[in-house]
């Protein structure tokens, strides 16, 4: 027990209430440090204060987040593979050639010796098969030395090539339009029998200019229905007759032209005449 202590217990005044007192702190007394280890305490202390005071504080390392570059990728189209198409050639078609086997030839309006003359040909002239005649034999040709087409008989040609294969070219004569002569203005029509007679209205025309007149019929014979083209050689001969059948399972019928030499007037239908006991 320490001095100082003893030297406080024996100051106090002796009574028993404070007994108690005295006894607890004693006990606090006795179990606290020594004064050399509160002298230790204290610079410990003291020292750990002072560490706290001068410490240089660790610099904190602040993290500096380096962007990372995002490549963008760069789009590369592709190209397409297209099939490139195969040229297919198609044939071209080889039309039929002619070439003029005699002296002199006439190229006409229309496939018979019948209508008007449009070129004449000669020996050796060249050309192509353009159409067939859809009644006959008769060729609608392009020849080289001319411009457009006109109609020849396969008799005055040589032709190389199949002209079977060509199709049948439409009948276009050249019309005038009534613009110097006017068609008839009457047409008539008589039967006998099988026998049909036409007479029809004179047109006067100049000499240099008459052509005569043109009829294109469709008549029965032998039981079918045949193209009948007949040319009157000049104005003053405006009657003919022809044969005309029963038996077909078409009527007959026809057209009838005044023509001068620049070509064919308007048309004029002919009025057939019936059989007897036909309406």
């Amino acid at each position: 027990m320490s001095p100082r202590f003893l030297e406080f217990t024996e100051r106090l005044p002796m009574k028993k209430t404070f007994l108690p007192l005295a006894f607890a702190l004693f006990l606090f007394v006795s179990c606290g440090p020594t004064p050399e280890e509160q002298a230790t305490m204290t610079a410990t202390a003291q020292t750990a204060t002072a560490d706290a005071w001068t410490r240089t504080p660790t610099p904190t390392s602040t993290f500096t987040a380096t962007p990372t570059r995002t490549l963008t990728p760069t789009i590369t189209n592709t190209p397409t593979v297209t099939d490139t198409p195969t040229i297919t050639f198609t044939p071209t078609y080889d039309f039929p050639d002619v070439v003029v086997s005699v002296n002199m030839a006439s190229c006409r309006y229309g496939p018979s010796v019948t209508y008007l003359h449009q070129y004449d040909l000669y020996l050796g002239d060249t050309g192509v098969v353009w159409g067939r005649s859809p009644y006959n034999n008769w060729l609608y040709v392009h020849m080289d030395k001319i411009r457009g087409g006109c109609w020849l008989a396969p008799s005055v040609v040589t032709v190389t090539g199949d002209v079977s294969k060509m199709l049948a070219q439409q009948i276009r004569p050249q019309m005038t339009n009534d613009a110097l002569y006017h068609s008839p203005s009457w047409v008539e029509a008589t039967r006998n029998g099988d026998e049909v007679t036409l007479s029809w209205e004179e047109i006067w025309m100049t000499l240099d200019d008459d052509r005569g007149y043109f009829l294109d019929m469709w008549v029965c014979q032998g039981g079918f229905l045949v193209w009948l083209p007949i040319a009157m050689p000049d104005q003053y001969s405006t009657e003919t007759t022809f044969v005309d059948e029963t038996g077909c399972s078409e009527p007959s019928h026809g057209l009838l032209y005044t023509v001068e030499k620049h070509g064919y007037s308007n048309p004029v239908e002919i009025p057939w005449p019936p059989y007897e006991g036909e309406d």
